[in-house]
């Protein structure tokens, strides 16, 4: 599957987003997606991940309650909404599809193909 990010910027602390990743090329809808973010020098962490149907979502700690992924199965997209943002956020952030089909068990997410990254750049 090919999947395309866009929607990162810069903006201010407590300031929001909303990220889209839009995909291509497999049956979109029996694919958990997710979304990670990597920082320099630090190793990709998982932010959020959403089962086919969209009925199981699972979340890092740190963003719950301030970010919120949803899908669209109708349009390939996948999308992070992120408000209260805190320079903490700041990271390149990656769209991801889950490498089996009908994963319910979004915490077990393994990835299967990624996204290029977007930056995103909270400002202090």
């Amino acid at each position: 599957v090919q999947l395309q990010a866009s929607g990162g910027g810069l903006v201010q602390a407590g300031g929001s987003l909303r990220l889209s990743c839009a995909a291509s090329g497999r049956p979109f809808s029996r694919y958990a997606m997710g979304w990670f973010r990597q920082t320099p020098g630090k190793e990709r962490e998982f932010v959020a991940a959403i089962n086919w149907s969209g009925n199981n979502i699972y979340y890092l700690g740190s963003v719950e309650g301030r970010f919120t992924i949803s899908r669209d199965n109708a349009k390939n997209t996948v999308y992070l909404q992120m408000n209260s943002l805190k320079p903490e956020d700041t990271a390149v952030y990656y769209c991801a599809a889950d490498s089996r089909e009908n994963n319910n068990f979004v915490r077990d997410f393994r990835v299967g193909s990624w996204g290029q990254g977007t930056q995103v750049t909270v400002s202090s």
